[in-house]
């Protein structure tokens, strides 16, 4: 089957503010998060998108916590991996980066500007940071997931496109539902396709009840897709998810109903254009 009919499924395991008090299946160790992409990468997905967590289970972008978890991934499984840089509001510029230079991930997260953030705090993006991370991640090879909040984000990648600082074409992460930002309706969806160059891919997520109806569009749209529990830890109403490969399992089914295939991990580093992993894993994966 042609790439074109294949779907990456991507799978955001743990994020920075659920908790095991919402989830207790919720992966917040490196081993607990190592064993739950890879199990994802057999149920389908071929992306995992990564924040760490400290011993108190906070949001923390402490390079040898990713360093471990990825170690632990690449012993196990092929999966692209996708490094947050927004995993700990408090974090400076230089730690916010530091993981990158030191692991070179194949994607990285670039939210392209600022917002207030769930009502109570800001997400400092500023043009100095935005210019510095592009910087550090076309020097070190890692390719940007532009982040999505809201429109605005949108012009402000294309202006960064148009400066030479991100490269063609770009990958967009549309994020909906995020307190501060847009909301998770088919019409915003809709909106923010609409503004992207035409040669751009891109992925979509809803959080909490937002998760069904914006995966449907973005299937129908002919879009990729995002699940985890970062976003969502319900699977139904009034059932918690099990794991992260229960979400992965329901969006292959999607994918396959509609007459497509989700992407192996090679074949998303084809569609995305990345360079392929630095290490190999050991062996065992699902080819």
């Amino acid at each position: 089957m042609d790439t074109k009919e294949k779907v990456i499924i991507t799978v955001a395991p743990t994020g920075a503010w659920p908790s095991k008090k919402d989830n207790p299946a919720l992966p917040v160790t490196p081993e607990e998060i190592a064993a739950d992409v890879c199990a994802s990468r057999e149920a389908g997905a071929s992306i995992a998108h990564l924040h760490m967590r400290d011993a108190a289970g906070q949001g923390t972008m402490n390079k040898e916590t990713f360093k471990e978890t990825v170690r632990l991934i690449r012993e196990r499984c092929d999966i692209v991996l996708n490094l947050t840089t927004s995993g700990d509001l408090a974090a400076t510029d230089e730690t916010r980066m530091a993981h990158l230079i030191e692991i070179r991930p194949e994607l990285a997260s670039y939210d392209c500007g600022s917002m207030n953030w769930m009502h109570n705090s800001l997400f400092l993006n500023p043009p100095p940071f935005l210019e510095k991370l592009a910087a550090t991640m076309n020097e070190h090879g890692v390719k940007p997931e532009i982040e999505i909040f809201d429109g605005g984000m949108i012009y402000n990648a294309l202006h960064y496109q148009k400066k030479g600082l991100l490269k063609a074409p770009l990958h967009y992460q549309f994020v909906l539902g995020a307190a501060g930002g847009l909301a998770a309706t088919v019409e915003n969806l809709v909106f923010l396709k609409g503004l992207i160059p035409a040669d751009s891919t891109w992925s979509a997520l809803g959080i909490g009840k937002g998760h069904l109806p914006i995966m449907y569009a973005t299937l129908a749209l002919g879009g990729h897709v995002r699940v985890g529990m970062e976003d969502n830890v319900a699977y139904a109403r009034g059932r918690l998810a099990s794991s992260n490969a229960e979400f992965v399992q329901r969006a292959a089914r999607l994918v396959r109903e509609m007459g497509k295939e989700e992407a192996t991990p090679d074949e998303a580093r084809r569609i995305l254009g990345l360079r392929g992993p630095e290490i190999k894993p050991a062996g065992g994966a699902r080819p």
